[in-house]
C-alpha cells in the first residue's frame, strides 16, 4: 500500500516550518494573490473599457497581464492549501499539469514581449507603415501563436515526463518546475534534447528578436528628435524593465532547479519565491505608472472611487 502511495504522490520538501508559520505563511501568500489578481484586473479592466487604449500596444499589455494572472493561478491555490496541510503532497499527473502550465505560460510571456518588441519597432521606426503592419489579423496570430504555440511544444516533454520511471519522491521546492527530472530513476536524452529545443525556439529566438528590435529603435531614436526620443523611452522602458526583470527571475528557477541538497532551506525558499511573487505585481505596476494613458485612466479611476 505504501509504495502504490509513492508511485501516485510526490512530498514537497522545499516548505520551511510549516506546521510552525503555517498562518502567517497562508495569510502573505493570500494577500499577495489577491493582490495580484486585483491589480492585473484592474488594468485589464482599464484597457477593455476606454476606447483609445484598444490599439495594439495596450492589447499586448493586456495579453501580459492575463498570463500573469493565469500564471499565479496555477501556483497560488495549491501553495495556500499547503500552507494548511499536514503533509505538502500531490500526485504526479497533477504535478505534470502544474509544470506543463507554468513552463507555457513562462514561454507565452517571453513571446508576447517578443510581440510588444516589435509593436514598438514598426511603431517608431516604420511609423507611415504602421496601420497596414499592425493590423487586427497581425495582433491575433501574434497573441495565438503566444499561448498555442509554447502549449502545443510542452505537450510533448510532459508526455514524454510521465512516461519515465521515478525513484525518487520528493521534490526540494515548493511547486513542479524543472526538479521533477531530478526525480527520474534514468537521465533522459530525449527529455534533455526536447527541453533544449524548446529553450532555443521559445526563450533564445525571442529574445534575439527582441534584442535586434530595440537595438534598431535606439539607432533610430539616436538620429531622431527630441521629440521622438521621449515618445520612445515613454513607451519603451516599461517593457525593457519588464523584461530584465523577467529574465532574472527565470535565472533565479534554472538555479534554484539546480541546487545542491544542502543548500539552506530558507534561503531556497525566498529564491523559489521571487519568481511567483515579484513579476506578476511588477507587470502592472510598471504598466499602469510609467505608460502614461493607462497612468491617467487610472487616477480618473481612483478619483472616482475616492469621492464615491
Amino acid at each position: 500500500m505504501e509504495e502504490e502511495l509513492n508511485a501516485t504522490y510526490l512530498t514537497f520538501g522545499g516548505h520551511v516550518e510549516v506546521h510552525k508559520y503555517r498562518y502567517l505563511y497562508f495569510m502573505v501568500v493570500f494577500t499577495v494573490y489577491i493582490l495580484i489578481i486585483c491589480s492585473n484586473s484592474i488594468i485589464l479592466y482599464l484597457i477593455w473599457n476606454h476606447q483609445d487604449l484598444h490599439e495594439p500596444m495596450y492589447i499586448f499589455i493586456a495579453a501580459l497581464l492575463l498570463n500573469s494572472v493565469l500564471f499565479t493561478t496555477n501556483i497560488y491555490p495549491k501553495l495556500l492549501v499547503d500552507f494548511l496541510s499536514e503533509k505538502q503532497i500531490i500526485s504526479y499527473q497533477a504535478c505534470l499539469v502544474q509544470y506543463f502550465m507554468f513552463y507555457s505560460l513562462v514561454c507565452s510571456e517571453f513571446l508576447l514581449l517578443a510581440a510588444m518588441a516589435y509593436d514598438r519597432y514598426v511603431s517608431i521606426c516604420k511609423p507611415l507603415h504602421y496601420p497596414t503592419i499592425m493590423t487586427k489579423t497581425t495582433i491575433s496570430i501574434f497573441l495565438a501563436s503566444s499561448w498555442l504555440l509554447p502549449a502545443c511544444l510542452n505537450v510533448g516533454i510532459t508526455t514524454l515526463s510521465s512516461n519515465q520511471q521515478l525513484c525518487s519522491f520528493t521534490l526540494k521546492v515548493i511547486f513542479c518546475n524543472n526538479s521533477i527530472y531530478k526525480l527520474f530513476c534514468v537521465p533522459s536524452r530525449a527529455i534533455s534534447f526536447y527541453g533544449m529545443v524548446l529553450f532555443i525556439n521559445l526563450i533564445v529566438v525571442p529574445v534575439v528578436i527582441i534584442a535586434f528590435t530595440y537595438t534598431r529603435i535606439l539607432v533610430i531614436c539616436y538620429h531622431s528628435s527630441r521629440e521622438v526620443r521621449r515618445k520612445a523611452a515613454q513607451t519603451c522602458v516599461p517593457h525593457l524593465l519588464v523584461l530584465m526583470n523577467y529574465f532574472i527571475l527565470i535565472a533565479y528557477d534554472v538555479i534554484t532547479a539546480r541546487l545542491e541538497s544542502d543548500f539552506p532551506k530558507n534561503a531556497r525558499l525566498i529564491m523559489t519565491l521571487q519568481l511567483v511573487l515579484y513579476h506578476p505585481i511588477f507587470n502592472p505596476v510598471i504598466y499602469g505608472l510609467k505608460m502614461k494613458e493607462i497612468s491617467k485612466h487610472l487616477k480618473r479611476l481612483l478619483y472616482l472611487c475616492k469621492m464615491n
